[in-house]
């Protein structure tokens, strides 16, 4: 049998992403914008006489109808961060939006799509005058919107997650450059699947034995420990793991050459998505699908009107939707991940299993979830016969920053 300790130490439950405000801002911004664009159009329509105009205001209306569904939720995140209702703050209010603006793209995708199959099987007259410039003038307003939200460099890419490149070194926690007589060395930690090791790669054609290599350890509580390394084919490996956390002074020594001296500091190593704003996200890609079917749309158009190819505005339309129902996917799936709490990253909770391991104790439970842009929670269950107690553990795991609510419980053998 066991017996629990859970640690209990008052702290802020507000997980809201380090750029929120900021955030809240450009996004009723860029409703603004939408709005008079909407208005100009409606208005000019009907003084004009020009249906087309007055339709593309009204579609104006929904885009911006989807962008006061990201500024609601951010003021709303924002004037509730604090209120104890919510027992692990208001974080994930920006990706439940994304969610619900996610399903609204994927039905906007549908419609467009059934009446681009609609328009190939009974073409429509188009009126060419009326339909360029209002795509024109559509495309500006979505690239200026595009700018507004983008601003300050966040990644908002539509992709389905991170590319990962076959090589090994896209991998490697650390990498320092080592220079040697024959070419500057890499030393790296190498972990992606497989215990941690260091990692020495050598220079193309250069010829570095195994045995020439030696490297020790230094950590800040004084243990040393000595790597020994083996041939790899095009790369050194060490032949012993690296405990947790990796976090040392390593000197490296060359026979001939003398000691290397290099720092590796521990990093939580955190993806993307981990600090991604999906509320963002999901605006951003309102527009960037407003955008990217005003191109197609444009380039239809031309050709239909040039070459006289009518098909080809419901061709544009038609890959449209599926360029907005590839984006909609990733968003639905990846805030869907994480209103189900699924584990943001299972290398992190490995590399925290690892840290706690370490000490000779083993992690019975260990759950990882995202409370918020940046923010990480965590409830890890240590089974151990040593006398200690949660804060020892919360100091290991302070190496992961991202860890912003931490319950450790401790469970030991019954007398």
């Amino acid at each position: 049998m066991t017996s629990p300790q859970t640690s209990a130490v008052g702290h802020s439950h507000v997980f809201l992403g380090a750029a929120h405000e900021a955030s809240e801002r450009r996004t009723w911004a860029v409703i603004w914008l939408c709005g008079a664009m909407m208005i100009g159009e409606v208005v000019g329509g009907l003084a004009f006489g020009s249906i087309a105009l007055v339709a593309d205001g009204l579609h104006m209306s929904t885009h911006a109808g989807a962008l006061l569904l990201a500024a609601l939720a951010y003021t709303y995140s924002r004037k509730y961060a604090q209120d104890p209702r919510f027992s692990f703050g208001t974080g994930k209010l920006g990706d439940l939006a994304g969610f619900s603006s996610a399903i609204g793209l994927a039905m906007i995708s549908l419609l467009i799509g059934y009446e681009a199959l609609t328009r190939f099987l009974h073409p429509v007259a188009i009126h060419f005058g009326q339909a360029i410039p209002i795509a024109v003038l559509g495309l500006i307003v979505n690239l200026a919107s595009a700018w507004l939200l983008s601003r300050g460099g966040h990644d908002h890419h539509h992709g389905h997650g991170h590319s990962h490149g076959s090589d090994e070194h896209d991998h490697a926690e650390e990498a320092h450059t080592v220079r040697a007589s024959g070419g500057a060395l890499v030393l790296s930690v190498f972990e992606d699947g497989v215990p941690p090791r260091f990692q020495l790669r050598r220079p193309a054609g250069a010829l570095l034995l195994a045995k020439s290599i030696a490297l020790e350890t230094r950590r800040a509580d004084g243990a040393r420990q000595a790597f020994t390394f083996t041939d790899r084919g095009g790369y050194l490996e060490s032949v012993e793991e690296i405990p947790e956390p990796h976090a040392f002074a390593a000197r490296l020594r060359i026979d001939g050459e003398g000691d290397h001296e290099v720092v590796f500091e521990e990093h939580d190593h955190d993806h993307a998505d981990h600090h991604r704003d999906n509320n963002l996200r999901a605006a951003v890609i309102h527009v960037a699908a407003d955008a990217a079917v005003s191109v197609l749309v444009i380039i239809g158009l031309v050709l239909a009107r040039v070459f006289g190819w009518v098909w080809m505005d419901p061709l544009a339309g038609l890959v449209g939707a599926c360029v907005i129902a590839s984006w909609s996917y990733g968003l639905i799936r990846d805030t869907g991940a994480i209103l189900l709490d699924m584990n943001p990253d299972r290398r992190l909770a490995d590399r925290m299993r690892r840290t706690v391991e370490a000490c000779g104790d083993e992690v019975a439970d260990l759950h990882l979830w995202r409370l918020g842009p940046g923010h990480l929670g965590a409830i890890v269950c240590v089974a151990t016969s040593a006398p200690r107690d949660a804060a020892f553990y919360r100091q290991k795991l302070s190496a992961f920053p991202a860890l912003s609510h931490l319950t450790i419980e401790i469970a030991t053998p019954a007398s």
